[in-house]
Order: structure tokens, then sequence, then C-alpha cells
């Protein structure tokens, strides 16, 4: 190839080199070490509740204060506010006023899991199981036969609260069972999402009984006695429980060479983790930069810690209001990335995605112009001016992105948080990091792809 076409191919045609070939030698330190908190988050944020815990500890480690309506803020001071332990949201002041704007990076920490029902306990053929109720988009034949544990809280009658850890460590997991090969001919005949129905999806307990041969339900009663010697609950109290069944692994690397990491709870948490650390690693930015951290996005962000609740209004109001600041103005001149997974392309099953719009792991962060199914339903769709603004920030931050869509038109589709901050009158886009396996108890991602949306946030945090 001569020089001059050379020259013309790199003036004119899109970049499609892998990030390994941008970042330099410092940079891919920085990203192992990223990626090992990121792994640590993971494994100890396995529920909303959790993740806000993890969260609430490193922004408290970095001068992190509780906002108190009415304090006084200064360019710099660094307050968050926690949504009823299932949600947060963290700001750094800038130096310019509310007026001019804020950059918000807006992410959701819950993710697809079996919730208990709240009469889940029962005993059938000397078997004790809990009853579920799955939570978000779950392919049900992916939860069986695999580890799991039981996490979250019980409001006792009193009105005490417990919280419940069961299958943590070395302690006995759970499990859903199947059926077997053998008896399985007619289970094999139906649609993967029929195969196996909601309702089965019951939680092994145990099997060991108490008492009398004759008296009932003695594998129930030994259950129901064990929870009650750890937690002090009886069954009744499930009544006013959250309890969420979520897989028993500890994330890790992948691979022969380390390059990805495999987890449960990628969507979102990938991208909420680095909204988080982004912000905990800037100084005092020009415009102040806001971290959002929302639940309820895998149900439709509905409810008091959804996005579409007022929580977050309630916040920024209390912002502007201490500069005299209208709280319309203010999100008239903001900026929001909502922090969002994409669909990576997997070879195993090209026939769903469109490759030339594809998001590819280690492509770096990818950006999706609008999301939703078929018709763009359900998408903010951004504007070529805001889609242009974050390409210039990105570009001269020197961070690897890619834009891209979910899959082929007709083939699904899915939604964000990025409507709902779009429908405040803030400029919002979507960006996220490339998950093999989305929506798994154990999807996939590339280490580079999660450093990239790191640097994206920072970036992203400090512009104008």
């Amino acid at each position: 190839m001569s020089e001059e076409m050379k020259a013309l191919r790199e003036q004119l045609l899109r970049d499609e080199r892998s990030g390994y070939d941008v970042l330099d030698a410092a940079q891919l330190a920085e990203m192992e070490a990223y990626c090992a908190d990121y792994k640590a988050f993971l494994t100890n944020g396995k529920t909303e509740r959790l993740s806000v815990r993890e969260a609430v500890a490193a922004a408290e480690a970095k001068g992190f204060v509780p906002y108190r309506r009415g304090m006084e803020l200064k360019a710099g001071d660094r307050v968050y506010t926690c949504n009823r332990g299932k949600g947060l949201v963290l700001a750094v002041m800038g130096r310019e006023s509310l007026a001019e704007g804020v950059q918000i990076a807006a992410a959701h920490i819950d993710s697809p899991r079996l919730d208990l029902k709240p009469n889940p306990l029962y005993e059938d053929s000397g078997l004790a199981y809990f009853k579920t109720h799955y939570y978000g988009g779950i392919r049900k034949y992916q939860w069986v036969t695999i580890p799991l544990q039981l996490r979250g809280v019980v409001v006792k009658k009193d009105g005490s609260t417990v919280e419940v850890c069961i299958g943590e460590g070395e302690e006995p997991k759970l499990v859903i069972t199947d059926l077997l090969p053998h008896l399985g001919g007619e289970q094999g005949k139906k649609p993967l999402s029929e195969a196996i129905p909601g309702e089965t999806l019951n939680l092994l307990l145990g099997s060991c009984p108490i008492g009398d041969e004759d008296d009932k339900d003695r594998v129930k009663l030994h259950v129901m006695k064990r929870l009650h010697e750890k937690y002090g609950i009886t069954e009744s109290d499930f009544a006013s429980a959250e309890l969420e069944a979520v897989p028993a692994a500890d994330a890790v690397d992948i691979g022969i060479d380390g390059s990805m990491i495999g987890s449960y709870g990628h969507d979102d948490r990938v991208c909420g983790y680095a909204a988080l650390r982004a912000l905990l690693d800037i100084g005092t930015p020009d415009k102040t930069a806001v971290c959002v951290l929302a639940d309820k996005e895998e149900i439709g962000s509905m409810g008091v810690t959804g996005m579409q609740s007022a929580a977050f209004d309630a916040f920024m109001t209390d912002l502007c209001d201490g500069q005299g600041v209208s709280l319309r103005v203010c999100y008239e001149n903001a900026f929001c990335l909502s922090a969002d997974v994409t669909a990576a392309y997997d070879p195993n099953f090209a026939e769903v995605y469109e490759k030339k719009n594809a998001a590819f792991v280690n492509g770096g962060v990818g950006i999706c112009k609008y999301t939703g199914a078929r018709g763009k339903s359900g998408s903010s769709d951004a504007a070529a001016e805001t889609v242009g603004y974050v390409r210039s920030v990105l570009d001269a931050a020197g961070v690897c992105w890619q834009i891209c869509e979910l899959g082929k038109v007709d083939a699904g589709g899915g939604g964000t948080v990025a409507q709902y901050m779009a429908n405040r009158n803030i400029a919002t886009l979507d960006a996220g990091v490339p998950v093999l396996s989305m929506h798994a108890p154990f999807e996939v991602v590339g280490k580079l792809d999660c450093y990239e949306m790191y640097r994206a946030c920072k970036a992203l945090y400090l512009a104008r």
C-alpha cells in the first residue's frame, strides 16, 4: 500500500483496532489494578443493598459525607445521599454555578435474580423448599443446577431488621434441581422459554426431619428451627422480607490469558462501579459531577428507589436551592451518560447480530445512540449534537470507544435509564461495557472495556 493510500485510509476510514493496540504498558498495568478492585466489588456486592454498602464505604474513605438538607457547600465538597439502602447519589461540587449544569453518570445496581415469594417455605416428599418469583429478564433454564446463596433482610414482627446471609464462603449452598436426561424426553421437545416453568424455580433447602415419625412437615420445621436459631425469625416474618437468591460464585478471571472477568452482576455493576470509582478519583471539577446508582432498572425503573422516582430530583433540588438556582435551569444545561451495558458480539450466535453495528470485546466503550426494541421503542434516541459532544470528550481523553446497537433490528431489544433522564430535559446518551451472556447468572466482560468505561466516566465528569 502506498503512503498516500495509507494516509487517506487513516484520514477517512474508521479505526477498528483492538484496544490492546492502543493502550501503553502503564495503562495496561493500571487496568489490571482497577479490575482487581472491581472483582472485589462484585464479589462483595451481589445485591443492590450490598452494592450500596460497598459504595458508601468506598466513598467515605475518599472524603464523602452524608448530605444534610440545608448544609452549605463549596467547590470540592463531596456529599452523598442514600435512598433507602438500595440507591445512591453522590456529588463533587464544581467551581461553576449549578446554573451551568452538571455532569452526570447514571447506572443501575440491581441485576436479574430470584426473589422469595411472600409465603415461600413448604415441604413436599420429604424435601423442604423456598418458592421464588424471578426478577428481571432471566432465561430460566440457566438458573437450575448451580450453587446459589440467599441474601437480604427480614423485618421481624417487633419492627427490628435482621440481615440474612445463607451460602457464603464454606457454608452449605442452595440449588434448584432439574430433570435428568433419562426422563427428559418431553421436556427436551419444549422451547427453551417453556422447558423450565417459573413455578418450578424452587430452592432446595433440606431433607433432614426432626421430631417423631408421625409428625407433619418435619423437614420444614427443621429448616425453620435453624433459621430461628440464627436470625430469630418465624415463618410469618417472610411477609416483610426482601430475600434474593443469587449465584454463589465469586468474580474470577476468564481465559488462559486472564483477559476477561466472569461473574454474576456485570449488568450493570460494571458501569456502576466505573461511574462510582471515577467520581471518587477526580479532584474539583469545573461543573458539579454527579454519580447515580439506581435500583429497579431491570423491571422498568419503577418504585421509590428506581430512576423514575423523585428521589434524584429531590437531591438535585436541594443542591440547587443552596445556590439559589432553578432546578429546570440546571437540567437544561446538564449532561447525563446513561452508563449501561450493551451486548458484545458473540460469533457463536452471529445470526442475531448485525456485525457492522455490533460492539466487540476489547473495542472499548460501546456508545448507543438509541436502545429500545424494533422501532426504537423505549429509547431516548440521543441527538447528533449529544453524540458529537461525547465523541469529542472521549477522543480528547484518548478513550477507546465504538458505536453500536444491541442486535439486529427485529431480533429484540432492551432499555436503560436513559429515557427517564432525558424526560427531565437532560441531554443523555447511552454508553457501556459490551457483555457476553448478558442476564445469565455468570456473565463475561473484557478487562480492557471495564477500564475504558472508568476512563470515559472520568473524562466526562471533568468535561465542560
